[in-house]
């Protein structure tokens, strides 16, 4: 593959999907990693460490895929439930080499400081995954008074609640550090809307470039992949899914390699979006009334626009972002007409609507084998899909259907295998 990428930009860049499973608050993970960073700071830990807190701040909920979850960790101060999604980010990251040194702490970013005492967790483990806690707690108490207004109206109470638990909840060293540092109005106002942005560029400029390898940007997707997909129980397997079948569906149009696999790349985001889309809505049993649509179909441009600030990813972005276009420009979120986009966008549309047929959704069964047939026919027949297209996947139905259905490896791309 001769795609290049930075894979601290990539991170970074979609680390704002994370963010999305807030729906209304869209900067839980910055605020969180900015405020561990100040913190670290003033603890006089090296600039590395600071680094490392900031990066693990913004991905701490990276096990997080849905709204409902989400509301339970910043509504209420320790919920029985918080455990299961630090399970599924540690088991996310441990096997990614450039991540792997932040799966323990997220792994162990809601348990107290006493109980990590008593269990023996490590120190290197115990005191990162404290400070995000501790950050994570003041951020849950002060998530409902950002976008109202200055949020120095509301420190007093974040801190007397961090107080009264130094010593069970939290390391005693860290919290007269986040004390004696929150006690200027510099630490409450930098988790503004405006300066927030400035101190994530600031602290995205202190990482070093890091050139990642074709299979580490795999490897990301296919995380990033899982986290979407976990979000409803009906499109467990659907990103993976998509990828695979577009992935097949070019290389049967002779689409070079490389394109191949920035397509399988493109399949696997797709659906970043969809963080954002309310648990009701993605999992209702019945057809989305005028509102629940609008909200739906914006899922596609918030893929875009996550994937906007990643250099070299502009043709993945495309065929990511326009993979709801029709022809004849009936499509959203733009109304392009599907002819004028490139054929791996094109694919890449055909591949999310076979997917999605084969697989069971929470209004119907899969169709079985013959049924998408006769469905995907219709639709080239009709003139909704590209006829190249459509032949070529009516040619290789059976080894398609399985790859949808991630019945098969769609090869031994190691990206896959291992995902």
């Amino acid at each position: 593959m001769t795609l290049q990428a930075d894979l601290r930009q990539v991170i970074y860049a979609l680390s704002d999907a994370l963010d999305l499973v807030g729906v209304d608050d869209l900067s839980h993970g910055k605020r969180v990693g900015v405020m561990a960073a100040e913190c670290a700071k003033a603890l006089g830990w090296s600039p590395d460490e600071v680094l490392f807190m900031f990066d693990l701040g913004i991905l701490h909920d990276i096990g997080v895929s849905n709204t409902s979850t989400h509301h339970s960790l910043v509504s209420e101060f320790d919920w029985s439930g918080a455990q299961a999604h630090t399970q599924i980010g540690h088991d996310l990251l441990k096997d990614f080499a450039p991540l792997a040194r932040l799966a323990d702490p997220i792994r162990y970013h809601h348990t107290r400081w006493d109980v990590m005492g008593r269990e023996g967790v490590p120190a290197a483990v115990a005191t990162p995954a404290n400070l995000i806690l501790l950050t994570d707690r003041v951020d849950a108490l002060m998530a409902g008074h950002y976008a109202s207004g200055p949020s120095l109206q509301q420190r007093d109470r974040a801190r007397h609640e961090i107080l009264i638990r130094k010593g069970s909840y939290f390391d005693p060293h860290l919290v007269d550090a986040f004390l004696e540092l929150s006690t200027h109005e510099t630490f409450w106002l930098r988790l503004e809307p405006r300066a927030l942005a400035n101190a994530m560029n600031d602290m995205a400029a202190l990482g070093q470039p890091y050139q990642a390898t074709p299979t580490e940007l795999q490897q990301l997707a296919a995380i990033f992949a899982r986290i979407v997909d976990a979000k409803s129980p009906f499109t467990y397997t659907h990103s993976r899914g998509v990828a695979r079948v577009a992935k097949l569906l070019a290389r049967y149009l002779n689409v070079p390699a490389d394109q191949c696999d920035k397509l399988e790349i493109a399949g696997l985001l797709h659906d970043l979006g969809k963080l954002r889309v309310p648990d009701e809505i993605l999992d209702k049993p019945a057809r989305l009334d005028s509102s629940e649509r609008v909200t739906m179909n914006a899922h596609s441009f918030e893929t875009r626009e996550i994937l906007r600030g990643i250099q070299g990813f502009k043709d993945i972005r495309l065929w990511a972002g326009s993979h709801h276009e029709e022809p004849g420009g009936t499509g959203y979120p733009d109304g392009i007409d599907a002819a004028q986009l490139p054929l791996e966008a094109r694919i890449l549309r055909v591949a999310d609507i076979f997917q999605a047929m084969v697989q069971d959704r929470p209004y119907r069964k899969g169709l079985s084998l013959e049924a998408v047939d006769l469905f995907m026919s219709e639709l080239q027949n009709s003139g909704r899909i590209d006829p190249e297209i459509g032949n070529a996947l009516h040619a290789h139905l059976d080894e398609l259907l399985a790859a949808a259905r991630l019945q098969e490896p769609a090869d031994d791309a190691p990206s896959l295998a291992a995902a």
